[in-house]
Order: structure tokens, then sequence, then C-alpha cells
């Protein structure tokens, strides 16, 4: 190629150069000079092709940041920002370091005619891909210029300025050479005995009328430190590659040349290394096997517990204890518990969904689901036996408590409480004082009586004073005043005579000479049953036992139809009383 039409297309890439970086007028230019050094090196600016620096040239561009990368196949390019002044000239003087090694075989060849000033580039358009000038790889004559590449298939890109002015696929088989003309593409493939005889060619040689540049091959090596994982964990992928500016891996994205990234897949995944140089492609591949199944567990330290209850209290109410593992989850519920750990114990106190009385026999189930990100699901459930019982509480009362004729006067004193009916009433309250410990809520009912003598009018408040007083002796015992009622009926609700007959001649306590004896004074007897405070237990319903006190020590005290009279300090028979109508 003439010396003189070099000049020309030089000018004219200058020219290129400063439109394509928007300069309109000159006043607002600047200049850049550029020296490098190896000469056959090609001046990029701003990701376009210029020109070859077999010289220093001096470029005018606007001021401003530029991009200036200074490239030559086996050589490490240099890209810096260069900010240009206008009217003022910026110089770059870069010196080239050229890369180490040689390119092994086996080879094929190119040849590229009628694009002596255009960058080439092989596999990309980037100054990453550049690989020569056209005036590098024109002939095959006594002086070799050729562009030397493994075999394969390229696609070739002719720039100059911002223009393609050819761009193509081009197969090159090993030990035969592809001869391009531009524009018009693949013109002829020859044999090349040449690349037969090459075993190891530098990457870049140049003489005064002869150029060979060799394209390496690029390489690429993927590997993952941990190939087995479980669903949520890591592994690391490690990679390197060689003579390859662009660098994937899918599905993670463009990465560095070499390096490392820990990843998390949430399913097998084969990554796939993807290493694309001027040389062609390489590829390495791996995979991460992702365990998504969950090996999970549930269990009861006891699967069958007791409960008693009586009344409001509860003296049985077994606990135990649910454990379960979930190993490889991210997630675990159990029902009815909620959202817990992975792993983990709970101590359990269950209270059976029956509340009447009867025997208790239930079952409840525990339910374990865990999954985790990966599609991953387990299920486990265990059934918890409740047996118990749920029991009424009891009170056992005795008699119903009996007063003297026409007494109490007054609650003032107890004395109308005799010494039996206290006792009876000291009974009474211990035993509803530990009702009361299973049913806190229950109530004594005590409902006054008083025999058919008399108006109701006298006979009713007699019997709320009876009530009354049997009332206060147990609140003196121990028993809350707001869990006893009072009632009083008078003479409305007494038992009849056959009644009273009937309970005589079946009282267990009376002989048979008693129990005659007794008879004979039935009416006697029908007063003395009517004078009482029956005591009855809510909400059972439980009422005393209208028996009368026939063995008592103060039986004849309680039996007396006309009343107590003192005497010197004692209770005597007052016949001269017979005649009162208080009763």
């Amino acid at each position: 190629m003439k010396a003189q039409a070099q000049i020309c297309c030089r000018v004219i890439a200058v020219v290129v150069i400063a439109l394509s970086s928007g300069v309109l007028t000159f006043a607002q230019d600047g200049k850049l000079t550029v020296h490098v050094t190896p000469k056959q090196a090609y001046i990029f600016v701003d990701d376009h092709p210029v020109i070859e620096g077999n010289k220093r040239h001096t470029l005018r561009l606007s001021a401003g940041d530029h991009k200036v990368e200074l490239v030559n196949y086996g050589y490490t390019p240099s890209t810096q920002t260069v900010t240009i002044t206008a009217g003022k000239t910026t110089n770059v003087d870069v010196t080239l370091t050229p890369v180490t090694g040689t390119v092994s075989g086996p080879f094929g060849a190119m040849t590229i005619e009628g694009a002596s000033q255009a960058a080439i580039l092989l596999n990309g358009k980037t100054p990453e891909f550049f690989v020569g000038h056209g005036d590098e790889f024109n002939h095959e004559w006594g002086w070799k210029q050729e562009l030397v590449v493994p075999p394969g298939s390229y696609q070739v890109s002719a720039l100059w300025g911002d223009k393609e002015v050819w761009g193509g696929s081009v197969d090159v088989a090993a030990n035969q050479r592809v001869v391009i003309g531009v524009p018009k593409g693949v013109r002829k493939t020859v044999p090349w005995p040449r690349g037969e005889k090459l075993t190891s060619v530098p990457r870049f040689t140049a003489g005064e009328a002869s150029a060979t540049v060799a394209i390496a091959k690029p390489t690429a090596q993927l590997s993952t430190s941990t190939a087995q994982v479980n669903c949520g964990d890591s592994s690391q992928l490690n990679w390197s590659s060689a003579d390859a500016p662009q660098v994937e891996i899918t599905p993670v994205g463009p990465v560095a040349s070499s390096g490392q990234q820990s990843v998390q897949p949430l399913q097998t995944t084969t990554y796939n290394l993807t290493a694309v140089g001027p040389g062609g492609t390489a590829t390495s591949s791996t995979t991460v096997n992702v365990n998504n199944a969950i090996q999970s567990n549930l269990g009861l330290s006891s699967a069958e517990v007791h409960y008693k209850r009586i009344g409001d209290k509860v003296l049985v109410n077994d606990s135990t204890a649910l454990n379960w593992t979930a190993e490889n989850a991210s997630t675990v519920s159990i029902d009815p518990l909620g959202t817990v750990n992975s792993s983990g114990s709970r101590s359990l106190q269950v209270v059976p969904k029956k509340t009447d009385f009867g025997q208790v026999d239930e079952t409840v189930t525990y339910t374990l689901n865990a999954s985790n990100g990966c599609g991953g699901t387990d299920t486990k459930t265990a059934t918890l036996h409740i047996v118990g019982s749920i029991e009424q509480p009891e009170i056992k009362l005795t008699r119903s408590v009996y007063f003297p004729t026409d007494r109490p006067r007054s609650i003032k004193s107890d004395e109308a409480l005799l010494p039996s009916e206290k006792e009876t009433l000291k009974s009474v309250a211990d035993a509803f004082r530990e009702y009361l410990t299973y049913q806190p809520d229950a109530r004594l009912v005590l409902s006054g009586h008083a025999d058919k003598r008399g108006a109701q009018a006298y006979n009713k408040p007699l019997s709320e004073r009876r009530a009354a007083l049997a009332k206060k002796f147990l609140v003196d015992q121990g028993i809350p005043e707001a869990n006893i009622e009072t009632q009083a009926f008078g003479k409305e609700q007494n038992l009849t005579a056959d009644q009273v007959k009937q309970r005589v001649e079946q009282d267990p306590s009376l002989s048979a000479e008693e129990r005659q004896k007794t008879l004979q004074k039935m009416q006697t007897v029908v007063f003395a049953y009517n004078r009482r405070v029956d005591v009855a237990v809510k909400p059972i319903g439980q009422e005393s036992d209208r028996e009368y006190p026939f063995k008592s020590q103060d039986l004849a005290a309680l039996m007396d139809r006309n009343g107590p009279a003192k005497t010197g300090g004692t209770v005597e028979l007052a016949a001269e009383k017979e005649k009162m109508k208080s009763k």
C-alpha cells in the first residue's frame, strides 16, 4: 500500500472521530497527541477505532473527557480517561506490556484484503476483541502478513471510524487459509501447508514488511465447592478463564475473568461458564444438586394423660411433652400451637373440651407442617389421649336442725340452739367448708319452719328467726355469709301426720317398743317434726334428712309442746303453758 494513500486514510479517520464526538466548530476543540509502542497498536477513542499508531498522531477532539484505548493483540491494553481542553494539546505516550507465552496449534489462517486501515475484530465489536488492522493480514507473499487462528467459526468485523465496512461469519479449518475480500466477503479457501509445521507461535510478531498475529483459543474452568446442598444452604462457584474478554455464567450473569461467588439455588441447577474471545468460545459447567426433602418427626413423651376434676377443682391434670424436628425446613408450624422453630419441645397440660359431669375420653391431634423455599413439604401427626372424669362434688349433710317450742324469741343469743343441734350445724359447716374447695360458688339454703299452732303472722317471723340463728351459727363456724341464703315458710309446708308416722315407722334408731310409745303421742311428735330448719345445697339441690333426733340428750326439751321455762337455771316442763298460742 502506498504511503500517500495511507496518509489520506488517516486524515479521513481524524475527521470521522471529530464528527462522532459531536464537534460543531473548531473553536470548541482541543488536540490529543498519541504516541504508542509498539507502533502497530491501534487507537480507539470513545470505543470507536481511529487509526493504527505507527507514528505520533495528533487528533482533534471536542473539549471534555474522552476514553482513550490503545490496543495491540499480544499486549496488555491501556485504557485511560483523557480531559481535552479547548485550544490546547494533551499528550499521551504509552508503551504497552507484552503478554508472555506462546500459542499452541492446531492452526488455520485468514488473509484479509481491501481493508488495510480498518480495525479487524473477531467475535466482538469492542476494543477487547481487536486482533490487528487490515494492513497486517493482507497478503501471503514472501513476507508473511497473516492472521493465525485456531480452527473454528468466527464473526469477523472490519471497522473504520463509526462504520463497519464489512462483517460476516468465517469458518476456518485446520491447515487451511481463508481469503476475505472487503467488502464482498469470503473469496476462497486454500490449503495452508505452513500450518502443519507450526506447533507453538508467539502471539505477536512484526517485521519491516511482515506480521504474524496468532490468536489464542480461550480457556474456561468452572467448579463448585459443594455439589450437594440442602435447601437454603450455599455453595461457592470457582472459575477461571484466559484469553476471553467476555465471560458469563448462566444463570448468574456477566462475571470477571476469574473469581468466586456464593450461590444459593432453590433447585438443582447447572451453571454454565461461557468465555468468548477473539480465538473463539470456551465453555465449562458444574451442577449444584439441591436436596429439598424434609425429614421431620413429631412425638409425645407420653401419649396418654389423666385428668380429674371435682366441681371446679382440678385434682389431676397430667402433663406431657411434644417433641419435634424438621431438618431442611425453613417454615414449621404445629396445629394448634402455631409457628415454631425447626426443632424444639413444648410442655403440654391439656384441658378436655368436655365440661359436664361424666367420664373423660378425648383425643387431641397435633399436626406438624414443614416446608422450604425449594418446594419440599412434609407432614407428621401425633395423637394425645386424655382419660379421666369430671365429677360433681358431694357433700354429706346430716339431718335437719330442730328447735324447742316458740324458740328463739331473738337471735341475739344462741340458747335456742340446743347442744345436739349445734353439733349438727358444726357437721354441716365442716362438710360445706370442704365442699367450697371444689365448688366456690355453692350456697347453703336454710329453710325455717314452725308447727301449725298459732297464726301465720306469728309463725313466719318465728321460722325466719330459726333460719337466721342457724345462719349466724354457721358464719361463726367460718362459712362465708355470702354463701348462705335463708328463707322462712312458717307453717305453710308442714309435714302431715301421715308423713311423720311413716318416718317414725322407718326410723332405724327406734326399737319396736320405743316406736310404739312414740306413735301414742303422735300429735306432739308432729309438732316437734315441724319446728325445724332444713338445710339444702345449691346448685346440686341436696337436702338434709328430716330425721328426728330421738336419741338426743335434748329430746325432752325438743319434744316439749308447751315450750321451756327457766327455773334455777334449768329447763323444765311447764304444763301451764300448754295454752300458749305461739307454737
